[in-house]
């Protein structure tokens, strides 16, 4: 499944002294609701949200926002939706376009009911 990611216009790089309160609620809000779409249109069984931070070599702070696929035996969850030596999903660009599509009419779906 696709990872997607969240990343703050303003440069961050750590995930708790770099945020205010009301700043780290906000974009835990957006994360919130980009995770809600990617379930949406996604489908699969649970989502895994993750900061990684500067520590893993991006000195720019970013969620990751995780699929798990359906059927993954429950010891394996926690890695099957991380791991890259899973390899990768090849898609066109026009299934890149259309996935995007899909994905913010779902935000904006999300966004408009909630107010």
């Amino acid at each position: 499944m696709p990872m997607l990611l969240v990343v703050p216009k303003r440069h961050l790089e750590h995930v708790v002294t770099d945020l205010t309160e009301q700043d780290y609620l906000a974009i835990m809000r957006t994360v919130r609701l980009v995770a809600l779409a990617a379930e949406d249109v996604l489908g699969g069984e649970r989502t895994y949200l993750f900061s990684l931070g500067s520590q893993a070599g991006n000195s720019h702070l970013h969620w990751h926002i995780a699929r798990l696929p359906h059927g993954v035996p429950y010891e394996q969850q926690q890695f099957e939706a991380l791991a890259f030596t899973n390899g990768h999903l090849a898609y066109t660009p026009a299934e890149r376009a259309e996935l995007a599509d899909r994905l913010r009419q779902a935000i904006t779906a999300r966004a408009t009911a909630v107010g």
